[in-house]
C-alpha cells in the first residue's frame, strides 16, 4: 500500500489528497506531497521513540475518520509497521484486551477524552505496556502530568512529526505479505478477534474491485474535478433512509401514481444499460434527492448487510448511476464477490471478485448440499486473511489445511452465475446497520429479568432493530402486577399494555446493566402465554431454542411488533 500511494502521487501530479473543512467553511487541501511527507516524518518520530521498521511493530490508532488518521496509517506503511485501529464502540476493555493482545506501546488519539480512556486503563493496571499518546488535537498540562505519573508519555503530533523531521530515516516499504493493519472484529461473545490482514490481501481486494468496475470509472478523472463525490460507499440503512425520504415526500394519490411512473420509465433505461441524471423524470421528479448526495454520483456500492430488492430498484432509477452490491467480510479484506456492471436484477450479490474462488461446502445438519448449489461459503485467493492475532485456534476455526476460509454464511448458487445469501450456520445475524447479534447472549441476559421466564429475541437483516417473544414467570407476574395496578384475569393481565411496558423497561435495564449497547436491546415485545415446549417442536431435548422454528411459530406477532413500530 505504501507503493499504491506513491503511485497516486505520481499519477495525480501532486494532486489534491485529502480534503478536511470546518461546519460551513469551504474545503482544505493537502497535496500528496504534504501527506508523504507527513507520513515520514510521523513514521520517522516513532522511529526515534523506540519503535523498530518491521511488521512485527504494532501502532494504535485511536481516532474518528480525519486526515491525520491516514497520515498516521501510512506512516506506518512507511516503514513496515502495523497500524491496529480502536474505536469507542469496543468498550474500554476490549481496547484494552487489544493493546496488550498487540503488544502496543504507542496511541495516536485524536482527542484529550481518549486518551482519558487509556490512561484509566493505565490507573487500573489494565495496559502496563502503553509507553506513549501522541494526541491530534491540543490538550492541556493537567492531562500530561497524569500521563507521566502514569508512566506514559503525552506528545502532540506535531511534536511527534517535528522529532521526525529532525531525526528523518529513509523509508523501509513493506513487502507484499508483510502485516499492514489488524482489524479487530467486535466479537458476539467472549473477546474480539484481530484479522491480520497483509499489504497483498487489501491490494488484492482494491484492484479485483477496480478490474470489476473499470467501464464505469475511465470518465472519473474528469469528475474529480470537482469536490462533490463520484464514488459513493453506503450501507443500507443510509439508503433506506433516502427511500424513505422519497416515498414520504409523495403523501398524496397523485404524486404517488407520478413517483411510480417516474420510476418505471428510468428502470426500462436501467435494464437497457442507459444510466443518466438528465432526463425529463430526473429534471421533474429525481433532481432534488440527487442534489442530496452531490449529482455526481457514478457509482454507488452498498455492502455490510443485505438490502431490500425493492430499495435497490427504485434508487437505480433515482439516483441515475450504478448502484453494485457487495458480500465479504474482515477476513477477505472486505469483498469477495461484486455484482456485474450492467446487471439490473436484485436478490444477490454478486459473481466472485477476480481475486478469490468461491465453493460452497455441504451442510448436511441444515440440509445445504453443493449438490443442489447450497452450502456454506468458503474462499480461497490473495485476499484471505493471514489468520486471528496469537490465536491459533480460532484461525483454525476459519481457515482450513487447504486455505479455505470458512465464512459460516449459507450460500446458494443462482442460475446467472452470481451468489445469494440465503442462512447462517451459526446463530448469529447483521441487522440492516451492518452489526453482528448474537441472540442467544441476550436472550440469556434478559432471562435475569425477575418476570421473565423464558425469551425468544428476534432480528432480520433488512430491519434495523431487535423484537422479542416473552413468556412470563407465572410465579413473579401476579405480585409485578399488583404494584402496577393491574387487575384481572390471567388472560387480561397477560393483554395488558402496561404490563408489556414494564416487562420491556425491565429487560432493557438488565440488559443495559450487563453492558448490552443499545442495538443488542430489543425495542418491543410481544407476551405469550404458554412456555415454549419440546413437544411444540419449539425447544431441542438439551431445551436449547429451535430458531427457525420459533420464528415461523410466532411469525404474525413478529411481523406485528415491526408494522407497529413503522407507524
Amino acid at each position: 500500500m505504501y507503493e499504491a500511494f506513491q503511485r497516486g502521487l505520481h499519477v495525480s501530479g501532486n494532486g489534491p489528497c485529502l480534503g478536511y473543512r470546518k461546519p460551513k467553511q469551504p474545503y482544505q487541501w493537502l497535496t500528496y506531497k504534504q501527506v508523504s511527507d507527513r507520513a515520514e516524518y510521523l513514521g520517522s518520530g516513532l522511529l526515534f521513540k523506540g519503535c523498530k521498521p518491521s511488521p512485527d511493530q504494532f501502532i494504535g490508532i485511536f481516532a474518528q475518520n480525519r486526515p491525520e488518521w491516514i497520515i498516521s496509517e501510512y506512516a506506518c506503511y512507511t516503514y513496515s509497521m502495523v497500524a491496529v485501529p480502536l474505536y469507542d464502540t469496543l468498550g474500554s476493555d476490549a481496547i484494552a484486551f487489544i493493546i496488550n493482545k498487540g503488544d502496543i506501546s504507542i496511541v495516536i488519539c485524536d482527542k484529550p477524552e481518549k486518551a482519558q480512556v487509556l490512561l484509566e486503563n493505565c490507573e487500573q493496571g489494565k495496559i502496563p505496556g502503553l509507553q506513549t499518546i501522541i494526541l491530534m488535537d491540543l490538550f492541556d498540562d493537567e492531562l500530561k502530568d497524569k500521563g507521566a505519573k502514569e508512566g506514559v508519555e503525552i506528545l502532540s503530533l506535531q511534536e511527534a512529526e517535528e522529532l521526525g523531521r529532525n531525526n528523518l530515516r529513509e523509508p523501509v516499504p513493506p513487502k507484499p505479505e508483510d502485516l499492514s493493519i489488524v482489524c479487530f472484529t467486535s466479537g458476539t461473545t467472549g473477546n474480539p478477534k484481530g484479522a491480520m490482514l497483509t499489504h497483498e490481501n487489501v491490494v488484492a481486494n482494491t484492484a479485483a474491485f477496480l478490474k470489476s468496475t473499470e467501464v464505469n470509472i475511465r470518465l472519473l478523472t474528469d469528475d474529480m474535478k470537482t469536490l462533490k463525490p463520484t464514488m459513493f460507499p453506503a450501507v443500507p440503512r443510509l439508503l433506506n433512509r433516502i427511500y424513505d425520504q422519497m416515498q414520504s415526500a409523495a403523501q398524496n394519490p397523485l404524486k404517488r401514481v407520478l413517483l411510480s411512473f417516474a420510476i418505471a420509465r428510468k428502470l426500462d433505461e436501467v435494464k437497457k444499460g442507459i444510466l443518466r441524471n438528465d432526463s425529463i423524470w430526473d429534471k421533474m421528479i429525481f433532481k432534488k434527492v440527487q442534489e442530496t448526495m452531490g449529482g455526481q454520483v457514478r457509482i454507488m456500492v452498498t455492502a455490510a448487510a443485505p438490502i431490500s430488492p425493492s430499495v435497490l430498484t427504485l434508487l437505480r432509477g433515482a439516483l441515475g448511476c450504478q448502484i453494485f452490491e457487495a458480500y465479504g467480510q474482515t477476513e477477505c479484506a472486505a469483498g469477495c464477490t461484486f455484482t456485474v456492471p450492467g446487471d439490473s436484477t436484485t436478490g444477490h450479490v454478486g459473481a466472485p471478485l477476480p481475486c478469490n474462488i468461491i465453493k460452497l461446502e455441504d451442510v448436511a445438519d441444515m440440509n445445504y448440499f453443493s449438490s443442489n448449489n447450497e452450502g456454506e461459503v468458503c474462499i480461497k485467493g490473495p485476499n484471505v486473511f493471514k489468520g486471528y492475532l496469537k490465536d491459533p485456534e480460532k484461525t483454525a476455526e476459519a481457515i482450513d489445511k487447504d486455505g479455505w476460509l470458512h465464512t459460516g454464511d449459507i450460500g446458494k448458487w443462482m442460475p446467472n452465475g452470481t451468489l445469494k445469501i440465503i442462512d447462517r450456520k451459526k446463530n448469529i445475524f447483521k441487522l440492516a446497520q451492518g452489526e453482528y447479534i448474537a441472540p442467544e447472549k441476550i436472550e440469556n441476559i434478559y432471562i435475569r429479568s425477575a418476570p421473565v421466564a423464558q425469551v425468544f429475541v428476534h432480528g432480520e437483516s433488512l430491519k434495523s432493530s431487535l423484537v422479542g417473544v416473552v413468556v412470563p414467570n407465572p410465579e413473579v407476574l401476579a405480585k409485578f402486577a399488583a404494584k402496577l395496578g393491574i387487575k384481572g384475569s390471567s388472560e387480561e393481565i397477560y393483554k395488558n399494555s402496561v404490563l408489556k411496558k414494564a416487562i420491556l423497561e425491565d429487560m432493557v435495564r438488565v440488559g443495559r446493566e450487563a453492558g448490552l449497547k443499545s442495538f443488542e436491546q430489543v425495542k418491543d415485545i410481544y407476551i405469550h402465554p404458554k412456555m415454549f415446549t419440546i413437544e411444540q417442536g419449539l425447544l431441542t431435548p438439551t431445551l436449547k431454542a429451535k430458531r427457525t422454528e420459533l420464528s415461523k411459530y410466532f411469525q404474525t406477532q413478529l411481523e406485528a411488533l415491526y408494522a407497529n413500530m413503522q407507524e
